[in-house]
């Protein structure tokens, strides 16, 4: 009987071990820290990254302009329909303070760069090779389009294929006055 009874207190104690085990897995899941969701009227979190042309564009270096930020990938049938448009109205207003930054998610040198060429972009394009900015800016799906206003701020968060007409209205909505 003693034997018996020890046996049972032994697997108790595992089985509260085990439950605390458990527990605190949940716990630590539902409570894990959260990155911060960017929202409108937020200043837009700045970053470093290099062009195909070896240039670096930071986006605190844009402040004064409005910036049409856009997150794509070359498998991405939305950002292939929209990018010419976005690039016909760069090529229009880019004197007039408005900019592309097209942020690829860490695709090749050679996949982007044959992407550009097929589509002849003149807007700005960087690579996003470890993510950190898709990350910061909490992007999901593709394309997410930031617009970002000549004081930083972000004005408005796009997500998904926009038209002719929505790209026009929303690089309005950034010009400088």
């Amino acid at each position: 009987m003693d034997k018996k009874r020890r046996r049972q207190i032994i697997r108790l104690i595992i089985l509260v071990i085990m439950a605390g085990a458990i527990a605190f897995t949940i716990y630590n899941s539902i409570n894990k820290e959260k990155r911060e969701v960017l929202q409108v009227g937020d200043a837009a979190p700045d970053f470093e990254l290099i062009d195909m042309n070896g240039e670096t564009h930071q986006l605190s270096e844009y402040k004064g302009q409005g910036v049409f930020l856009n997150f794509w990938g070359t498998w991405c049938k939305p950002c292939e329909r929209e990018f010419p448009i976005i690039d016909k109205y760069y090529k229009e207003y880019q004197d007039e303070g408005i900019q592309v930054l097209a942020v690829n998610i860490a695709e090749s040198d050679f996949a982007v760069q044959n992407f550009i060429d097929r589509k002849n972009l003149t807007f700005p394009v960087v690579i996003d090779k470890n993510k950190s900015v898709m990350s910061t800016y909490n992007i999901n799906p593709l394309p997410t389009t930031f617009l970002i206003n000549p004081e930083g701020e972000i004005e408005k968060i796009i997500t998904g294929e926009m038209s002719d007409e929505d790209i026009l209205n929303y690089m309005n909505q950034i010009m400088p006055e």
